[in-house]
């Protein structure tokens, strides 16, 4: 059994008509059965089209479309990659957070804080001694 089907009524330019039906004659098929295999082709473009692509990623990261939108373009695959996209986007990272507070100086260094002056290189040793 075939997918439902749904009534479309739309106006198009009369010369875009009749050039259909000039088609659908030489290729002895339906009117309709033109119209929606140029319909699945331009979805098939427009889902593979950079541009296109972007501008649905857009409209879902700002809530214009909801994810079954995505997927009924896009496909499975590359809607379940935009979700995750998304929220890793969501996502707030944690912010450190130090429970006691920074420490001293004195403190964190045992009292004894070490001078790192401009006089010692890096290349010498704790006691000064050049390695």
């Amino acid at each position: 059994m075939g997918e439902e089907k749904t009534r479309v009524d739309f106006n198009a330019p009369k010369s875009l008509v009749e050039r259909a039906d000039s088609v659908v004659e030489v290729l002895d098929i339906s009117r309709t059965r033109l119209l929606t295999d140029a319909l699945e082709d331009e979805l098939e473009e427009l889902a593979n089209d950079e541009e296109f692509r972007r501008r649905l990623s857009d409209a879902y990261y700002d809530d214009h479309v909801d994810y079954d939108t995505v997927e009924a373009i896009l496909g499975r695959e590359e809607a379940m990659r935009i979700k995750f996209l998304r929220e890793s986007i969501d996502r707030t990272p944690p912010e450190p957070h130090l429970e006691d507070g920074i420490s001293s100086n004195d403190v964190f260094y045992d009292g004894e804080v070490p001078d790192w002056g401009e006089s010692q290189s890096s290349d010498e040793d704790d006691d000064g001694v050049h390695v």
